[in-house]
This record gives C-alpha cells, structure tokens and sequence, in this order.
C-alpha cells in the first residue's frame, strides 16, 4: 500500500509518497504467535494423548514457581510472572520459558567482550581521588556509577544545556558541518520532516566528501515513521546505516531490548544526548500533544569518549563485519572545564549486570539534603524506587515530581496518575506541565548534581530498554538545568488531592494494569 507523508522543510509544506508495505513487522508479529500458539498447542495435545505426561506438566508448573520465587529478580517483576503460571494452565509456564529472561539475545552476546576489550583506555583514579577530597559522599557514588555502568569519571568537558529540542536542532546542525573525520548517529525514532532532512542533507554531503558517516535507529522505534529498507536508501547515499535488534519474530526478548539511547558523535569531540529524537514533533514543528518539552545536552571534550564508545558497541552487535575501531576515535581534546562528568550506559543483562539508571537516580535521591526535581514523561515504578522516592520526602527533602498535562498515552498516564496519592501522602509534590507533554528526562539535587538522558522512570526505561545518561557534579549546565526547571514549574499545574477523585471502574483498571506493568 502507498502511504502520504506530509512535512514542513522551512519554507513550503511538502507531501511526498511511498511504498509502505510493514509486511516484515507484521510476519515476525506473526511468526512470535505461531510459535507460542504451536508450543502450547503440543503440549497441550501431550497432556491430553500421552498416558501421564500431565504428571511432567505439573511438576514443571512446580519448578517454574520455585524458580521464580527463588530469583533475585525485583518482588514487582515476579508477581505478575506467579500470577500467570498459577493461574493459566501450561499456557502461564509456557510464556514464562519463552519471555521470562531479560538478558540480551545471544547474536549480541558473541562480540561484546571484543568490542569493550577495543575500546578506549583511560585511567581516572586521579580524578576520584581528587573528588574524594572535594565530596567523599559524591566521590562514593562516582566510583559506584563507574563500577556498575563501566563508565568513567571525567572533567575538563564543556557542557551546553537546551531546553528544548528546536535549541539543539539549531546547534547540531552547525556541528556537523564542522565534521572532519567522523559522524555517528544513534536514535530510537527517525522519521523524515524538517528535522531528519536538514540533518540528512549533511550527511549525504559530507559522507560524499570522505566523512565516515554511521546511523543506526530502533527497528521497533522506526517501524512506523521509515520504511522497512530505510538503512538501504541511507547506504546508496554512503550512509552506514542498519537498523538495532531488526525484528524477526523470535520468541523471546526481541520485543523488549530495544534502543532508547539518543547519541551524536562528531569527530570524537563533541557529542549529544538527551530525550530528543530526530522527528519533528521534538522541535515543535508539528503539535500532536501541546507543546512539547523536552532537553538535551551538548558535551565538548574528554567524556565524548564514553559516547563513541557506546554508539560503537550499539552498532557492532548489530552489523555482520566488525567496525574498524582505531585510536583517531577517541582523540584527546585540549578543553579545559571544571566539574566532574559521567556519561554512562544502561541495559540488559549481560550488557550491564545491575540497573545503571535506577541507581543514579537512588544515590541521587538518598544523598540530597534540600531537594529533589525530576521530569518524565512516565511514572510507572517498581515499590522499591518509589520508597526511595518516598524516603527523600519523608525527610524533609523537597521532592518534586513533572509530568505531561496532556498524555500521549491515556492508559499509560491513568497508571502515572495511579502513582501520585502514595508519593504525594508521604510529601512529594507533582506537577503536571500545563502546556503539552514532557519528554524531558532530567533530574536535578541540591543544585550540584544532575542527569540527562533517555531515561523515564517506567519499567520499560529502566529494565529492559538499552539507554544512556550524563551524570554531572558542580558543573556550569546544572545553573542553566534549575532555571529551567524552574521555569517549566511555573508552567504547570501542581496536582492537589481534590484531583485525585476516581470512580470504582478506574480504581479497578489501573488496579489490574499496575499488577502487570512490569511485563509491559
């Protein structure tokens, strides 16, 4: 089928059209059913037509909530799990086999060890040790960060703050046209508009200068805003393009590790991240949700390495040849900053053995004095980071919590607003942004520690999806991150209890979708 797309590149609205045939994410929708449907079917047919086989189901019915009871996964993740295979007969353990693990898929497991072990080297304890003077209570959580994300602890990186994404638009567009040697690109929405194209047209033009150009993009994230060959049209331009985790219908943990990571790499010196994904909804071209708020920023200097290094290991676990990975990617910068920078990772297992982000966001929370501001787009959490949370307002911190006032997705913001009456009886302050949606993930204590990046505080951000943050201690951005905080404060609604009065039928549902949500 032909599909219309409509966009404005600056100066006329264009409609352009093309083959939009997402047969490819429909067979592999297909084919994950068929084969759940075919695995419970034979078992089923087992039960039924050989003598005792019922015997065998049962005990691994047996074994399969022993094992769950007995993992050290998170009480929120196994309930829904007990729930499924107690209650559905053979159908509950079966899906358990199948979805249960969240560890990487294997085809990326074989090049990890290879691709980390050519990375940069750098040794930081001078750094640590220097902090450990300054803050021992931060310096504690720098070298917990470092241990568990496999990270390292910089300085001398100059850092520029946007607060929205048409602010960044602006300044990426003018990096790339300084690009020399390198362009990596790593996002998990694409979709062609103003914001693609004028980006598109410096790719294309600096990859036929002799630039080595690099894209990749979420094969689930783009499914509906690319075509399915998008990464070949990027290739006939010179763009080494493919997309992350290409859909196949596997029955496993395809659907869930997927790339939310937003990641600009120039020449190995300057690098972006943030919520920011190239569509143009991101920079307020088109209004789909209110106006849209969202924050990115822009380093220059010594941590960009910890960028390259995450969009190299994203993009070789995804292509068949080995990335050629050479010392002139992680050039030495002569910038001289102040302030300690920690660009990290975050991930499923065996990627990351421990959740990176969730616990940036704890140490964060445990250690302010004076307060805690955080914005999301979500806020669907486990009982263990919504006790941290709890436990920061209960003493005395001012913990303030934003969120969007118009949702992009009603259920999802009925089990956000499910959230607020538990963290607001304990002192938390919610706030909805009157304006539009919040896309911003930034988090902001006692005005000398902050993180941007990718991550919301919902299950899917914090469990299963690849993402990627920037811790920073006393730096000049977080100035630049309070004001603006406190100017999107200004715009929005705080939430009071009057308006958290629901009917029984809604009290129910969101009842029934928390019990779930960590599957979802």
């Amino acid at each position: 089928m032909k599909r219309k797309y409509s966009y404005f590149d600056g100066k006329k609205q264009t409609e352009r059209e093309y083959s939009y045939i997402p047969f490819r994410y429909i067979a592999a929708v297909l084919i994950t059913l068929f084969e759940v449907l075919a695995v419970i079917g034979i078992v089923i047919a087992c039960c039924y037509y050989v003598p005792y086989f019922y015997l065998t189901a049962w005990a691994t019915e047996i074994f399969c909530v022993i094992r769950i009871i007995a993992s050290d996964d998170n009480p929120d993740y196994k309930v829904p799990w007990l729930l499924f295979v107690l209650i559905i007969p053979i159908a509950g353990f079966m899906l358990y086999f199948m979805f249960y693990s969240r560890t990487l898929q294997k085809r990326f497991i074989k090049r990890l060890d290879t691709l980390k072990s050519h990375s940069y080297k750098y040794d930081d304890s001078a750094l640590i040790a220097k902090l450990q003077d300054e803050n021992p209570i931060v310096a504690s959580q720098a070298k917990m960060l470092c241990s568990i994300g496999e990270a390292h602890l910089f300085t001398d990186t100059k850092q520029e703050y946007f607060p929205l994404g048409e602010d960044m638009h602006r300044r990426l567009l003018e990096d790339l046209e300084t690009a020399e040697k390198f362009i990596y690109m790593e996002y998990f929405i694409i979709e062609e508009g103003k914001f693609w194209n004028s980006i598109l047209e410096i790719l294309k033009r600096k990859a036929a200068e002799g630039v080595e150009v690099k894209v990749l993009y979420d094969d689930i994230g783009c499914m509906m805003t690319l075509p399915g060959d998008y990464h070949k049209t990027l290739k006939s331009y010179g763009i080494d393009a493919t997309p992350f985790s290409r859909l196949k219908g596997n029955a496993d943990s395809e659907f869930n590790n997927r790339s939310h990571r937003k990641i600009t790499v120039i020449d190995g010196k300057v690098g972006y991240t943030g919520g920011v994904n190239i569509a143009d909804e991101y920079i307020n071209e088109i209004v789909k949700y209110g106006h849209w708020k969202d924050t990115a920023l822009r380093l220059e200097g010594e941590a960009v390495r910890e960028l390259t290094k995450l969009f190299l290991v994203d993009f070789g676990i995804n292509v068949r040849k080995m990335p050629d990975i050479r010392d002139d990617l992680y050039p030495k910068n002569e910038v001289k900053e102040h302030g300690y920078v920690i660009p990290f990772g975050d991930g499923p297992h065996p990627l990351y053995n421990r959740r990176v982000g969730k616990s940036v966001i704890q140490n964060m929370l445990s250690g302010a004095t004076r307060y805690m501001w955080m914005t999301t787009p979500y806020l669907i959490i486990d009982n263990d980071l919504c006790q941290s949370i709890e436990n920061a307002a209960l003493r005395g911190v001012d913990v303030r919590i934003i969120v969007p006032h118009i949702p992009d997705k009603k259920l999802v913001f009925g089990m956000t607003q499910s959230f607020y009456h538990r963290l607001m009886a304990a002192g938390v302050r919610i706030y909805e942004y009157e304006p539009g949606f919040v896309h911003a993930k930034s988090y902001l204590a006692d005005d000398n520690q902050a993180m941007i990046g990718t991550i919301n505080l919902d299950y899917r951000s914090l469990v299963h999806h690849f993402e990627n943050g920037v811790w920073m201690y006393d730096c000049e951005s977080i100035k630049d991150l309070k004001t603006d905080m406190e100017e999107t404060l200004s715009k929005s609604i705080e939430v009071t209890p009057e308006m958290l009065k629901t009917n029984l039928l809604q009290r129910f549902i969101r009842a029934v979708v928390r019990i779930f949500a960590p599957m979802l």
